[in-house]
């Protein structure tokens, strides 16, 4: 299993990094990402803090993707982050998309839709399908997630990304060890939003990052 968007006490999770691991391991999650929040001040610190603890997560029988979510930044900056992430070392990006639980400033979602240093559009609330193509066009997953509150829109996430081509992902947005799903669970977050059984299959199976996001 995979989940490529989780948080630590390195921003606003309640586990630290290598406890998450763990207890993603015990899950049986094999690929996991280390996305805490980020902007300007914050971007080295966070890539620097999860790459040290890749050689832990790699006895626990995980590959660990150092990452951060650029989160609530004017969308004039997010191209120019999301490129200072990847320049210190980020394996991942994700932009914390305009979902409907949170004043995100208008325009996110299409300014992370159009960079090519964006690897995930989070919880994109109701995504407009002028965004969704150009998601496409840079090759932007749009996530798909468990999360209470923004999943809210999960339903319309998957038919625009349906409509218009756009890779999906599947994240738990964990903050607390309640929040990692389970196999069954990942399964209904899939099928609530409307995928058939074989769309679940595809898009939940277990890759390494580039299999996953077509890198």
């Amino acid at each position: 299993m995979y989940d490529l968007h989780t948080h630590t006490t390195l921003s606003d999770g309640e586990l630290l990094p290598t406890e998450l691991v763990r207890r993603a391991a015990v899950l049986g999650y094999t690929t996991l990402a280390i996305t805490d929040h980020a902007d300007a001040s914050n971007i080295n610190e966070l890539i620097r803090s999860v790459n040290a603890i890749k050689k832990s997560a790699s006895l626990f029988g995980v590959t660990l993707y150092a990452g951060v979510e650029i989160t609530h930044v004017p969308p004039e900056e997010i191209d120019e982050l999301a490129a200072l992430a990847k320049k210190t070392g980020a394996d991942i990006v994700i932009v914390h998309g305009e979902t409907v639980m949170e004043p995100v400033a208008p325009g996110t979602n299409l300014s992370a839709c159009t960079s090519d240093y964006v690897d995930i559009l989070a919880h994109p609330g109701l995504i407009t399908g002028e965004a969704a193509i150009e998601a496409k066009k840079h090759n932007v997953a749009l996530e798909i997630t468990s999360r209470g509150g923004h999943n809210r829109t999960n339903g319309h996430v998957f038919k625009t990304a349906l409509k218009t081509g756009c890779k999906i992902v599947i994240n738990s947005d964990t903050h607390n060890p309640s929040d990692l799903l389970t196999e069954n669970a990942r399964r209904v977050v899939a099928t609530g939003a409307g995928m058939t059984q074989d769309e679940a299959d595809s898009i939940l199976s277990d890759r390494t990052l580039d299999e996953i996001l077509d890198l």
